[in-house]
C-alpha cells in the first residue's frame, strides 16, 4: 500500500486520541481553559522550533498577524466549548455533531470562492442536517437533564462556529503564509487567548487539579503536532480527497475510547447519527 495511506491512518488515529483527552480532561474536572492553554504552548514550542529549523519566510506580516489572530481564537474558543460541551452531552453526540462545521465551509465556499457542490455533495449536506435531527431527538429525559443538554447543544453550536472560522482562515493562511509560521504564531496566540479564558472562566464545581491539567495539556499537544505533521505529509504524498476523508473519520476514535474506558452507552439512535455523519464525510469528498 501506498505510504499516503499509512500516513492518513496515523493522522487519524492521532488527532482522534487527542480529542479523546478532550473527554478524560472533562471527565478528571480539569479547567477547560488551562487544559487547553497548556495544550496550545506545546505545540507552540515544537512548531516553533520546526519554523526555525525549516528555513521558511514568514510571508506579509500583517496578512500573517490577522489571520494568526483569527486563527488562535476561533481555535482555542472552540476547544474549550468541547470540553464544557463534553460535561453535558455524551461523546457519542458531542463528537458527530462537531463535526458539521464542514457544512458552514461548504456554505462559505458556496459564497466566497463561487464553487457549486456537485450532486455528492449536495447529499453529503441533507446527511449532515439529518445528523442534527437523528442525535437531538436522543437528548430525551428529566427536566434538570433536558435543561443541561440544551446548554451541550448550545456549546456544540459554538463549537461548530469555531470549527469553521478556524477552518476557513486556515485554507487563506496556507496560500499566502508560511504554514509553519503560521501555526507557530497562532499557537501562541491561542495559548494567550486559553490562558485569559482560564483567568476569567467561572466555574461552580471544585478546583481542578494543577497535574492533571498539565499532563493532560502536553499529551494533547505532542499528539496534536504529531497528527498533523502525519497530516501535511500524508498530502504531500497523496490525493486530497482521500488523505481528507481518512482523517476526518477522527470522531470515531473518541467514541470508540470512551466506549471502552468510559462504559458511554451507544443506543441505536446514535449508531445511526455516527454512521450518517460517516456517510455525509464521504459523500462531501467525493
Amino acid at each position: 500500500m501506498p505510504d499516503w495511506y499509512f500516513l492518513s491512518l496515523a493522522a487519524l488515529l492521532l488527532l482522534g486520541t487527542q480529542r479523546f483527552f478532550y473527554k478524560v480532561a472533562a471527565e478528571r474536572n480539569c479547567s477547560s481553559p488551562l487544559a487547553t492553554a497548556v495544550f496550545m504552548a506545546t505545540v507552540t514550542l515544537l512548531s516553533s522550533a520546526a519554523f526555525l529549523l525549516s528555513g521558511d519566510a514568514a510571508g506579509d506580516i500583517p496578512t500573517l498577524l490577522l489571520l494568526a489572530t483569527i486563527n488562535s481564537a476561533a481555535f482555542a474558543l472552540g476547544t474549550v466549548v468541547n470540553m464544557e460541551a463534553l460535561r453535558r452531552l455524551p461523546t457519542a453526540i458531542t463528537f458527530p455533531l462537531t463535526r458539521l462545521s464542514i457544512l458552514l465551509v461548504i456554505g462559505f465556499s458556496i459564497l466566497y470562492f463561487g464553487e457549486r457542490p456537485g450532486p455528492w455533495q449536495w447529499l453529503g449536506i441533507l446527511l449532515g442536517l439529518a445528523v442534527v435531527v437523528v442525535l437531538a431527538g436522543d437528548l430525551g429525559g428529566t427536566a434538570a437533564l433536558r435543561q443541561q443538554r440544551g446548554s451541550g447543544l448550545l456549546l456544540v453550536a459554538a463549537c461548530v462556529l469555531c470549527g469553521a472560522v478556524a477552518s476557513i482562515s486556515s485554507k487563506f493562511a496556507a496560500i499566502a503564509t508560511s504554514k509553519t509560521a503560521f501555526m507557530a504564531l497562532s499557537y501562541l496566540l491561542g495559548t494567550i487567548f486559553s490562558l485569559a479564558m482560564a483567568r476569567t472562566w467561572k466555574r461552580g464545581d471544585s478546583a481542578p487539579r494543577t497535574g492533571a491539567v498539565v499532563g493532560i495539556g502536553v499529551l494533547m499537544g505532542l499528539l496534536n503536532f504529531a497528527g498533523f505533521y502525519a497530516f501535511l505529509a500524508a498530502l504531500e504524498r497523496g490525493p486530497l480527497s482521500l488523505v481528507a476523508l481518512i482523517t476526518g473519520m477522527h470522531f470515531v476514535i473518541p467514541v470508540a475510547l470512551s466506549v471502552l474506558f468510559y462504559r458511554e452507552k451507544i443506543t441505536p439512535r446514535r449508531w445511526l447519527g455516527i454512521g450518517l455523519t460517516l456517510l455525509a464525510v464521504l459523500a462531501i469528498q467525493r
